[in-house]
């Protein structure tokens, strides 16, 4: 569908889901917002989430801020309880409502998945892995191996003849072809070949290669966990994501956990680009009474992000990494 014409008919339905939701008014402005639609009513914000809902909660807070407005509510016809579970975390937290047709539900906080077990089956990959150079992750059950933060192999329980592999390669298709030639665990020697060539293209100042332009974020975090002073920090290691990422080449903000030099547990949310939902996804990473911090280059401190940060009920730090 044509853009304009997609924007105008979602702009027609937020305003009639908010006319029959509060009735009518003579103060109605309808605002530009990408992905969805806003409009401001008598000083309140109101913003319709359609593409990507779960991310949309930082954007809709910046829109609203932008807007002047008293208040926000965000609609969502998906992901309404994670918006609500992480929007119970701000100062004036925003009113979540779940479309259902034509009617505005509260949405009702949801509470983060159980945490998923690795395999115990593919505990002994790590060794393998680590052998060859690469680093040993494990993010919700699943166990890979990374060269500066960029995903090359992966542990595999095969679901048809449930035996375990090591598949390497950047992406699905180039894990089958490296399986094919090499079997179900390579060789150190093979795994280290591959390790190798994404070590050079990965490397600080390596020149430009489609390698070191992936996944920049949990570049980031691998620098920072190899010298966490950085950040002012004792240690800092892994984590994973709140939620399972989609995809090896997936932009999503990455997590680290460790300590600061007073002993303070502290989590670590690494961005780049400018991501307006960072703090939003970011208050599903902390625990109650650890410090949070956002991690970002200096060129990518936006005043709106230092803003929602402030915004939380128990504030994060937003804090520039010097370049390398």
């Amino acid at each position: 569908m044509d853009p304009q014409r997609r924007s105008a008919l979602l702009s027609t339905k937020l305003a009639v889901l908010v006319r029959d939701h509060v009735g009518p008014s003579d103060d109605v402005v309808a605002g530009t917002i990408g992905g969805g639609a806003g409009l401001m009513r008598e000083g309140v914000a109101w913003v319709l989430a359609e593409e990507m809902p779960a991310r949309y909660l930082g954007p809709a807070m910046a829109w609203a801020r932008q807007q002047g407005a008293i208040d926000l509510h965000l609609l969502a016809e998906t992901d309404a309880g994670l918006l609500a579970r992480r929007a119970q975390h701000f100062q004036n937290p925003p009113h979540v409502w779940e479309v259902r047709e034509r009617e505005l539900i509260p949405a009702t906080p949801e509470p983060l998945p159980e945490a998923t077990v690795i395999d115990p089956r593919t505990v002994p990959l790590m060794e393998v892995i680590a052998a060859a150079g690469a680093t040993p992750v494990v993010e919700h059950g699943v166990l890979t191996g990374e060269v500066y933060g960029l995903e090359m192999c992966r542990a595999i329980i095969d679901p048809h003849l449930d035996v375990v592999r090591l598949e390497v390669g950047v992406g699905a298709h180039d894990r089958e072809a490296f399986t094919l030639m090499n079997g179900d665990v390579p060789t150190t020697e093979a795994l280290g070949k591959v390790v190798a060539v994404v070590r050079r293209h990965r490397a600080p100042n390596a020149d430009p290669h489609p390698l070191n332009r992936l996944v920049p974020e949990r570049a980031l975090r691998h620098r920072l966990v190899q010298a966490p002073s950085l950040i002012g920090l004792a240690s800092l290691s892994e984590a994973p994501p709140p939620l399972p990422r989609h995809g090896v080449k997936e932009r999503w903000p990455a997590v680290a956990v460790g300590a600061d030099v007073e002993g303070r547990a502290t989590v670590v949310v690494c961005s780049t680009g400018v991501d307006l939902d960072v703090v939003p996804f970011a208050t599903d990473a902390r625990r109650e009474g650890e410090r949070l911090i956002i991690a970002v280059p200096p060129r990518d401190a936006h005043p709106v992000t230092a803003f929602l940060a402030s915004r939380l009920r128990h504030p994060a730090e937003l804090v520039t990494v010097p370049d390398s």
